[in-house]
């Protein structure tokens, strides 16, 4: 790992990890996690420990939302969004409002508080589209890709028909580049993708969804007999939900490189717009085995670093409909 120094201790059921100046004591390393695969809490901590130089530029400044599996998979799960007091002290925190009150929620901004959440058994990290010192302003527009279930037969368990996501993320990606507005993709390592398109920060979260849902009810208006943005289920159909609900305050998107608990443990992976093209890429193609060689392949690196402002996309937009 690039720049920083890891060193491990074993002493019975516990493993210490000196990751750079911070020294994480692992409990019970060698507990499995994923039960179909026999992954252990200490390959979730490697695997974390690899992909940290690729993950962090995505975490760091956003709260957290931590979806942790004491038990396992198999077991028992839970979302936490408050931090315990039990964390250590070097773990940045941030304190944000919500209705009739306020939460501390977790900030990773190093390796080391990586590894500490893996030991926590939190397999999944959900962030903000904000960061910490313009919450109210996110800089990240989320278009959730979400493939209608297709039934495998009579008594079969349903499967999910990945053709009409790889269809939607160039639909949506046409369009987009029509309103100059950059994007990139994401396999989530559950079921669909996710598109994602930098923005500028100026505007707050209400703006930024509604802008998001006309584009999405654009979409959906030219093809409504495959797309749709019902919320419920039952009026969906056989149609592919284009989600845009993760564009509201303290709504949360998977964050690139995080393991998804599901089996063979994938994991979701930024790629380029060329591999949608490739019939072997899914929702969950890449897994802990391989998402470090694909993180290495640099899959965003023509996304620019600042965002667009939606001023101009909006009148492109309204212009589009007209």
């Amino acid at each position: 790992m690039s720049g920083t120094r890891t060193d491990d201790t074993r002493t019975g059921r516990t493993r210490t990890v000196r990751v750079g100046r911070r020294t994480v004591e692992l409990h019970r390393p060698d507990k499995v996690l994923f039960p179909e695969d026999g992954y252990t809490k200490a390959d979730l901590v490697d695997y974390y420990r690899s992909v940290a130089p690729f993950m962090l530029p995505h975490l760091r400044d956003r709260p957290l939302m931590l979806e942790r599996y004491p038990d396992g998979v198999d077991g028992f799960r839970f979302m936490q969004k408050d931090t315990p007091d039990h964390y250590p002290e070097w773990i940045r925190r941030v304190e944000v409002p919500k209705e009739g009150g306020t939460v501390t929620h977790t900030v990773c901004q190093d390796t080391a508080t990586l590894v500490y959440l893996a030991d926590q058994a939190c397999i999944t990290l959900h962030r903000w589209q904000s960061r910490v010192g313009r919450i109210d302003r996110p800089d990240r527009m989320v278009f959730d890709l979400d493939p209608p279930p297709v039934p495998q037969g009579p008594g079969g368990t349903p499967r999910d028909d990945f053709a009409p996501v790889r269809e939607a993320a160039r639909l949506l990606g046409e369009l987009l580049d029509e309103l100059k507005l950059p994007s990139a993709l994401m396999t989530t390592g559950s079921r669909g993708l996710h598109v994602v398109v930098p923005v500028g920060g100026d505007h707050d979260f209400d703006e930024v969804r509604a802008f998001a849902r006309d584009v999405a009810d654009t979409l959906t208006d030219a093809h409504p007999d495959r797309l749709t943005t019902a919320a419920r289920k039952k009026d969906r159909g056989d149609r592919l939900y284009l989600d845009v609900q993760r564009n509201g305050y303290a709504q949360t998107a998977v964050v690139p490189y995080t393991v998804r608990a599901r089996p063979g443990a994938p994991v979701a992976v930024p790629i380029a717009w060329s591999q949608l093209d490739d019939p072997a890429v899914d929702a969950r193609h890449w897994t802990i085995k391989d998402a470090v060689e694909q993180a290495r392949s640099d899959p965003w690196a023509g996304l620019p670093r600042r965002g667009r402002a939606l001023g101009p996309a909006r009148r492109r937009l309204d212009a589009h409909g007209g």
